[in-house]
């Protein structure tokens, strides 16, 4: 089976509601200036891969909870359901 953005996508929206995290990483503001949702997990593509950041400060920082670099869409879709089940069993724990 292929592994395309939308799988991936919909898998950080539920990341991103189990950890009650924003759902978008940017919120424009009244002055039209935006503002980082520190918390937000969303979806980063470049150098033929993608990759998992979560937005770490007010300033747009951000760290990468899963992998170090951009892997491909298989391999971020099979950590990000680790991590998702990971963190669901968690919950069930406490």
């Amino acid at each position: 089976m292929r592994i395309t953005l939308k799988q991936l996508q919909a898998q950080i929206e539920q990341l991103n509601s189990i950890t009650n995290s924003p759902k978008s990483p940017w919120t424009q503001g009244t002055d039209g200036r935006l503002s980082a949702n520190v918390g937000n997990h969303h979806l980063s593509r470049g150098f033929r891969g993608c990759c998992v950041h979560r937005m770490a400060n007010e300033n747009g920082g951000v760290t990468t909870p899963l992998v170090h670099g951009h892997v491909p869409k298989r391999e971020l879709f099979n950590k990000l359901e680790a991590y998702i089940s990971g963190i669901e069993a968690g919950k069930l724990g406490s």
